[in-house]
């Protein structure tokens, strides 16, 4: 029996090292997993059972095990590289057959879908068109290259401090003469179809406690017109008046919503009404100053680039400024991940020793986060695959040592005379 004791053992060295070889060729493939042969002892069948001087005739190979162990993390320079922290795995859609991968580099293809290198989708959710994500059945993530609409203003916050040592302006409001106002600042605002408009608020004190608010626009020739969109009169009225009490706080606004035409202007588009706020303004002893000045409108926008949160949030960035969920990545487990089905080019396929996959958002369960910019390294220990290398070669040497010596004494006795 040792020619079939050296042979299995020949066999399952040259497997062995095959292996290996596999291993160490790729060290440098962004997610692969490495394997490891399991080997199990070979004994002829008895039909009297066992027994004391029963002698094994080899060892043969019942498994070539992939270690789904976590790989370290490079940092890239693409937003599109994605690297799992966790159990996920990538769900990916290979015309219209389901495959997983834990390689995350991903670019877009000419249709704004997002690929892998063989051009396979990657799966998630999608999102409405009010923004909001449809958590149903995930989908190919395709990223629209639209630009997104202009949102008309019609809120305006600011928080300010005007002097309270100013002494009250003579003569009536006139935008074009400084002297007829304490203090100026500009806020720009935006119509329904996006265009910007510059508004003034102009503040002139009335006496210690209150303070009127006026407001013009600016036309394309640079001059003040009403808001009303007509000709700047030096009465024009004031927009409301703020009232402060003794020690500097403001108490009460008459400062109503403000009704904006911009037919003056030439865009197009119609009326605004924007809700201004002035809470927090603050009448001190000090040098006038804006704290903070907001409104919530915005021009049109063209994406820019992208961005992936550890959640899998897919954000789109706009050249207003601007940013919008496109999307949500999602991520698949196995109970047995070893039962998965290798098919090559980083990717695996579920089976019934795998067991169906657990499809989530990243963070959730055992799925892990993602790091967007970076990719996961393969999970290979070049320096133990070395030493398992030297390993295997001895072992294949003596098992040849093995059938040799069974040569020699099968010689041996061929040779008796």
């Amino acid at each position: 029996m040792g020619f079939q004791q050296g042979l299995s053992g020949l066999n399952g060295a040259a497997k062995n090292l095959d292996v290996i070889g596999n291993n160490i060729a790729n060290v440098s493939t962004v997610g692969f997993k490495s394997s490891r042969t399991e080997f199990a002892d070979v004994y002829a069948s008895s039909l009297t059972g066992t027994g004391g001087l029963q002698v094994g005739i080899g060892t043969q190979i019942v498994n070539v095990a992939q270690q789904f162990t976590q790989g370290n993390i490079t940092i890239t320079n693409s937003p599109l590289d994605v690297a799992i922290n966790g159990d996920g795995f990538y769900r990916l859609n290979d015309n219209g057959a389901i495959v997983f991968s834990r390689n995350g580099q991903f670019h877009l293809d000419d249709a704004g879908y997002i690929v892998n290198n063989n051009g396979l989708r990657l799966t998630g959710y999608q999102t409405d068109a009010n923004g909001n994500l449809v958590s149903a059945n995930p989908d190919d993530l395709q990223i629209s290259f639209a630009d997104i609409p202009p949102s008309e203003t019609d809120e305006l916050s600011m928080v300010a401090n005007l002097d309270s040592r100013v002494a009250a302006p003579a003569g009536a409001f006139d935008p074009t003469d400084s002297a007829t106002y304490n203090h100026a600042t500009a806020v720009t605002v935006y119509d329904e179809r996006g265009n910007a408009h510059a508004l003034n608020l102009y503040f002139r004190k009335v006496d210690a406690n209150n303070w009127d608010v006026y407001g013009t626009l600016i036309n394309a020739a640079g001059n003040h017109i009403q808001l009303d969109g007509g000709a700047l009169l030096p009465s024009d009225p004031a927009l409301g008046r703020l009232t402060f009490d003794s020690a500097g706080t403001l108490t009460g606004s008459t400062v109503g919503a403000i009704a904006i035409a911009v037919a003056a202007t030439n865009t197009g588009a119609g009326a605004m009404s924007v809700t201004p706020s002035f809470a927090g303004t603050t009448l001190f002893g000090n040098t006038f100053g804006v704290n903070s000045l907001f409104q919530n409108g915005y021009a049109s926008g063209r994406i820019v680039g992208l961005n992936v949160s550890d959640n899998g949030m897919l954000q789109g960035r706009y050249t207003n400024g601007e940013s919008r969920v496109m999307g949500q990545i999602v991520l698949g487990s196995f109970n047995n991940p070893g039962g998965l089905q290798s098919l090559g080019g980083n990717l695996w396929s579920e089976t019934g020793e795998s067991g169906p996959p657990n499809v989530g958002s990243p963070g959730s369960g055992v799925l892990g986060v993602l790091q967007s910019g970076s990719v996961e390294d393969s999970n290979v220990d070049l320096t133990s695959e070395l030493v398992n290398l030297i390993i295997a070669q001895r072992l294949y040497q003596a098992n040849a040592q093995t059938i040799r010596a069974q040569d020699q004494i099968l010689q041996t006795l061929v040779n008796l005379r």
